[in-house]
């Protein structure tokens, strides 16, 4: 399946949670989780327009500070979504240090922070320049299931539990649009930045008679340009086929009602990353310490109806063992454990695919 985007887990299965989705054609990228984030170089963290944060347990949320420092004096606004309680995470984050530096920064970061909960979603704006004070106003707005909603894709979201909420996530991309490279040629045009304004355009569901330009670009400066009618052009140089699903569940019980919301979250997802804390053998464990067995996470991947499962956030209790969570899971994903095709070896996460 062709997509946008293309997500990683950050740190291999016995380290912190974390996905990183970078944007194929674009400078940008989304982070699920702020654990250890110190195996991505600046650059990545430098992409990241907004951040969802499931909770903010140690693991989940101590790298915020590594990120913040990277953006310091860069002219950004940075997007920061989190279950309720956040608010107060965030300013306690910020109140660790003193910036009375910051007003000779000659650029003015903005972290705009929305703590969602069960019905709600408020949002507050801190300002770099202003010491990371919050603006007088928070600004509220009704959550019904959607944090984001962009031309091409949205995400949507569950509170879980984990005796505190937390946050399970799905990316939504609405389609793809690929190019057909033979048929520029065929028009005598050539790839350009203008092919970005071109996807957003059908993206954003333009008027198809209205009129698009083609431009040719030399040092940033255009040197030619060409007029076509938006949809006459669509119809001859795109390729449009149906966009990916990518869901991300960790830190939660296996409680029937979780179950649900999450079914209902993460159904028909393409890619799901999802924890697989402990063994079923020890499900007496997960229950209290309120975490996914393998064998649920398996079991939570086939009901969906998912395609491709990535496995992470492993007990050290299993250090030496693995595999055993990797067979349990995949084991209740496909109902048996002959035929499966293992895709991710030994690299961050592990991942199986139906066959």
């Amino acid at each position: 399946m062709r997509t946008s985007f293309h997500p990683r887990l950050i740190n291999p299965p016995f380290s912190d949670p974390g996905l990183h989705l970078s944007f194929l054609f674009q400078k940008r990228a989304l982070l699920f989780d702020l654990g250890d984030l110190s195996v991505l170089r600046a650059r990545d963290l430098l992409k990241v327009s907004h951040v969802f944060v499931s909770h903010t347990h140690m693991d989940h949320f101590f790298g915020f500070d590594a990120f913040l420092r990277a953006l310091l004096g860069r002219d950004r606004e940075i997007h920061l979504f989190g279950p309720p309680g956040f608010f107060s995470n965030v300013e306690g984050k910020l109140a660790g240090y003193t910036w009375n530096l910051v007003d000779d920064y000659r650029y003015n970061l903005r972290l705009r922070v929305t703590e969602v909960a069960p019905e709600t979603m408020r949002t507050r704006v801190y300002h770099c320049r202003d010491r990371f004070r919050p603006e007088p106003e928070t600004v509220e707005k009704n959550f019904s299931g959607v944090l984001l909603m962009e031309p091409h894709f949205r995400m949507e979201a569950a509170l879980l539990e984990h005796r505190i909420p937390c946050l399970g996530l799905s990316l939504v991309e609405n389609y793809y649009v690929s190019i057909i490279k033979e048929k520029l040629d065929d028009l005598g045009i050539s790839t350009g930045p203008w092919l970005t304004r071109f996807k957003k355009a059908l993206y954003e569901k333009r008027d198809p008679d209205s009129e698009f330009v083609v431009t040719w670009e030399k040092g940033g400066a255009v040197v030619k340009q060409k007029g076509f009618r938006l949809g006459t052009l669509a119809e001859k140089i795109a390729r449009i086929s149906p966009g990916q699903k990518i869901s991300y569940i960790t830190d939660v019980s296996g409680s029937p009602e979780n179950k649900r919301k999450i079914l209902e979250l993460i159904k028909n997802s393409d890619h799901l990353f999802i924890e697989a804390a402990f063994l079923d053998c020890d499900r007496n464990l997960a229950r209290e310490k309120n975490h996914l067995t393998a064998k649920q996470a398996g079991e939570l991947a086939k009901e969906a109806g998912v395609r491709l499962l990535t496995l992470f956030h492993f007990s050290p209790r299993y250090t030496d063992r693995p595999d055993e969570l990797r067979r349990e899971a995949t084991e209740a994903f496909h109902g048996h454990h002959r035929g499966i095709r293992s895709l991710g070896g030994h690299r961050p996460g592990t991942r199986f695919e139906r066959p």
